[in-house]
């Protein structure tokens, strides 16, 4: 009896030893699965914050860039298994919304969002954390060695010298490359817009299927001039490659990387908890670190390289005219130019 009674007292004592290291073990876990864009070096920290908050949820990760978010939800219209949308293309969930994927949805502290970075129905179908915008990343050695100019704006894109020298995303993959050819035919009018693209075309070497590619690709000498967006090349900066990245004087295309609730026979409770989370004060400082567009104001600094007013380098985007044409705008994209697209 005195062994039993020992070796009880040992294993509690062990077991509570356990406790006071780890924290207590929730009687319960919740599985979330949740489909991302935000990029791979993005989500660990924000979903650490999350793990802090809310131990009791398992999150999931699908992360993809946006164009395979979006068909693979698309894909998925009739046997939903997401339940939840976090950080994709604003234009990419009103596509969802419009096949009636999406279940409306306003997660606490909705209010504070700015009117422009959520759905405009009551409750919103959707509702935005930060924005992304287009930013050239030039790699200064490459472009010294080869004696070419940084270029300051898209009408420098097009010019002689860099023929042979760019790399952009593809827009049907990359919610990166959909905003910035938008943003050209939404600038310059559609007839106009295409002319350019079609001169872009010519100094292009190819097109990718994500929208950080081309900076990476930069980063590492193997192209001049990658067509991106600025987190990346920020990024690719701190790693210590010879990257700058340029603001294209004309405006920058840009989008809302947004959440939602995908609409299923029984929605999780978890879901919502993570949607409330996804917008709180917390984590939109921690957006905030290195995006400098958030759905609210926070009093985190304008991160060190964007624009002083970063608001005013955005152009103005019709985000519904954008979601109604997508599909038009990318046949049309892929009948002239596919022929330099990565394989799939």
């Amino acid at each position: 009896m005195k062994r039993t009674a020992l070796l009880t007292r040992c294993i509690f004592l062990l077991t509570l030893a356990i406790t006071l290291i780890t924290g207590p073990t929730p009687s319960f876990a919740e599985d979330l699965l949740v489909y991302t864009a935000l990029e791979d070096d993005e989500i660990p920290r924000y979903l650490a914050l999350f793990k802090q908050a809310h131990p009791d949820i398992n999150v999931k990760i699908v992360r993809d860039s946006t164009g395979i978010i979006s068909a693979k939800l698309l894909a998925e219209k009739d046997n939903p298994q997401a339940d939840v949308v976090w950080g994709t293309a604003a234009t990419s969930l009103m596509l969802c919304d419009q096949v009636g994927m999406v279940e409306p949805y306003a997660p606490k502290g909705a209010e504070k969002v700015r009117p422009k970075m959520k759905d405009k129905n009551t409750p919103p179908h959707w509702v935005g954390i930060k924005a992304w915008m287009t930013g050239f990343c030039v790699n200064t050695v490459e472009c010294q060695s080869m004696k070419l100019p940084i270029p300051e704006s898209f009408a420098d894109l097009i010019k002689p010298a860099y023929q042979g020298q760019l790399i952009m995303p593809h827009p049907a993959s990359s919610g990166t490359g959909f905003l910035t050819v938008s943003a050209i035919l939404q600038m310059m009018g559609e007839e106009k817009g295409w002319a350019y693209l079609d001169k872009l075309h010519q100094n292009m070497i190819r097109y990718t299927h994500s929208g950080s590619q081309p900076c990476k690709l930069a980063g590492a000498g193997e192209t001049a001039i990658g067509i991106s967006f600025a987190y990346r090349g920020f990024m690719q900066k701190k790693k210590g490659e010879p990257i700058l990245t340029v603001f294209p004087r004309e405006g920058s295309g840009w989008d809302v990387e947004a959440n939602c609730l995908i609409k299923k026979d029984a929605v999780k409770p978890a879901a919502r908890t993570f949607l409330d989370w996804a917008i709180s004060e917390p984590v939109m400082k921690e957006y905030a670190q290195v995006y400098p567009v958030t759905a609210y104001a926070t009093d985190v600094p304008i991160p060190e390289g964007f624009p002083k007013n970063p608001e005013g380098q955005l152009i103005a985007n019709d985000f519904d005219w954008a979601a109604k044409n997508r599909e038009r705008i990318l046949a049309e994209w892929t009948r002239r130019y596919d022929g330099k697209s990565d394989a799939q």
